[in-house]
């Protein structure tokens, strides 16, 4: 059997602790090493998350990018700076699994993947809901034209309702640590979901909705947006720090839609829902459907994060033991929505007016 995957984490933000948990569920992943700015910090994450006693702290970086055991990074860093450390670990020949946004900006994220391409290292982003199984069984669903037909309208919404605390203090509205605010965040989310559900085909154009909500410091707390494609397809998403919890995603053809209240994250850590319908009509005199729409739910063992840290590691295995190249495909699906992304926010800076989109 192979040798597990050895993972460094590369900061001690709270979203490495699911993160952590994820590899300690992953059976071909464990983690050898904890960074920080500080080496009580890192020995503290170690502590707080039930890491081996084996794992290695380190007081920066740097140390341990210099950790010759390690094959691969998490980044869980604020967005400002993933550019300088995910160059600087690929450098290394570290494998990068990184947290979104990828990059404040296309510019910065072809930075990153060229570090990548030259250094012959896996990249992927975490993107945790692409690895749920529930996801490919609405991927069948969406592909079957006798079923869904085509591609017509998506609507995706993302929010959650910050605190006073968050707004205030929370990285994602700081200015100098991650300036995309709310539209990078769960923004992302609604980008990559309306992306996919268009099987990855980016869209002409994007157009902002008029008045997102900004904080003091100018970053981005409430916005949306409408996509259109040439042939005439259609997507809208709002994504907010200023609304109730809400993970809603609606796909729509030309003979079916699905649709599902927790496309982000499962309301159950073991099972996740779906419901589909295909050909529908009304019954005589409209007095009620036909063809009522079904739901599916899926179970998987392992939560959707843990099985991302096992196809990354698969995919970082194969690159060590067996000299396979990286899978491109999760670069360019990175790609296609940090261009979406950015779009978005030059129409906002443009005062909502269209921009089109260039891959």
């Amino acid at each position: 059997m192979a040798q597990p995957i050895k993972f460094g984490i590369v900061g001690c933000a709270d979203i490495a602790r699911k993160l952590s948990r994820a590899i300690k569920l992953a059976p071909n992943a464990t983690i050898v090493a904890v960074g920080s700015r500080f080496e009580e910090k890192a020995r503290r994450f170690i502590a707080d998350n039930g890491l081996p006693a084996t794992t290695r702290p380190y007081g920066s970086y740097e140390s341990l990018l210099d950790d010759a055991e390690v094959d691969a990074v998490y980044l869980p860093l604020p967005t400002s700076l993933h550019l300088r450390w995910a160059v600087a670990a690929a450098g290394k020949g570290k494998h990068i699994l990184i947290e979104k946004p990828t990059a404040l900006c296309v510019a910065d994220l072809d930075q990153i993947l060229e570090a990548c391409e030259t250094n012959g290292v896996q990249f992927m982003d975490c993107t945790m809901w692409a690895h749920h199984p529930r996801t490919a069984e609405m991927e069948d669903f969406l592909r079957n034209s006798d079923q869904f037909g085509q591609l017509k309208i998506v609507s995706s919404i993302a929010s959650i309702y910050a605190d006073s605390n968050f707004l205030q203090n929370n990285i994602r509205v700081k200015a100098d640590l991650d300036s995309l605010g709310a539209l990078g965040d769960v923004g992302w989310y609604c980008i990559r979901a309306i992306l996919w559900a268009s099987d990855y085909n980016l869209p002409k154009t994007a157009v902002a909705f008029p008045n997102a909500i900004k904080n003091e410091a100018g970053l981005i707390l409430s916005c949306g947006a409408s996509l259109h494609w040439e042939d005439g397809t259609i997507a809208t998403f709002h994504c907010s720090f200023l609304a109730h919890l809400t993970f809603e995603l609606v796909v729509v053809g030309s003979r079916g839609n699905l649709s599902l209240s927790d496309f982000v994250i499962p309301f159950e850590e073991n099972s996740a829902p779906f419901t589909f319908v295909s050909d529908s009509g009304f019954k005589e005199l409209v007095k009620g459907w036909k063809s009522l729409p079904s739901k599916k739910v899926v179970s998987t063992e392992l939560p959707q994060e843990a099985l991302m840290i096992t196809e990354f590691s698969r995919l970082v295995g194969e690159i060590k033991d067996s000299g396979a190249k990286p899978e491109k495909k999760w670069s360019v699906f990175s790609r296609k929505t940090q261009v979406v992304l950015d779009a978005v926010k030059e129409s906002i800076e443009k005062e909502f007016k269209e921009v089109e989109i260039v891959g």
